[in-house]
């Protein structure tokens, strides 16, 4: 008979403990449900439903990076400029996963937009607009294998 037969059985709350084998480390840890719940959450978010973050820039030369709320997170970036804008730039994410997606929409134009990734990551921008509008929304997505945000839309 296993030891998890032989456990009596209780309801769970969020500080609950859940064993499991970490590979990393060679060793059997614990966490919460908490924990668990996060961590279940951020991979079903991949590729899934846009997280919204929202950005008001004051003028123009403005730089927004894309902040996921959980690494390959896909994001919804709402721009709404206090006015319409000479120059602008979108920062993609540093830590971008395969598939991972980033909308952007803005309520005022800005003629001359940068689209760019942050940091050293070496991941590169192929078909990144270079103007925006209320009507020329554009979705990016991360492609592993080449190490590349594609336009898609």
């Amino acid at each position: 008979m296993s030891s998890i037969q032989r456990m009596p059985t209780a309801t769970p709350t969020e500080a609950s403990q859940i064993p499991f084998y970490d590979p990393n480390n060679g060793r059997d840890s614990k966490c919460s449900i908490t924990d668990l719940a996060e961590l279940l959450q951020s991979l079903l978010n991949v590729n899934g439903e846009l997280t919204t973050q929202a950005a008001a820039p004051s003028g123009s030369g403005f730089s927004v990076t894309v902040t996921p709320p959980v690494e390959g997170g896909s994001v919804w970036l709402k721009l709404s400029p206090l006015g319409a804008y000479a120059a602008g730039g979108v920062v993609l994410p540093l830590t971008p996963v395969e598939g991972q997606e980033v909308l952007v929409t803005s309520t005022q134009t800005v003629t001359a937009l940068g689209v760019t990734v942050a940091g050293i990551s070496g991941a590169s921008v192929i078909g990144g607009p270079t103007t925006i509008g209320t009507a020329t929304p554009f979705r990016m997505r991360y492609n592993q294998v080449d190490n590349a945000w594609y336009r898609v839309v």
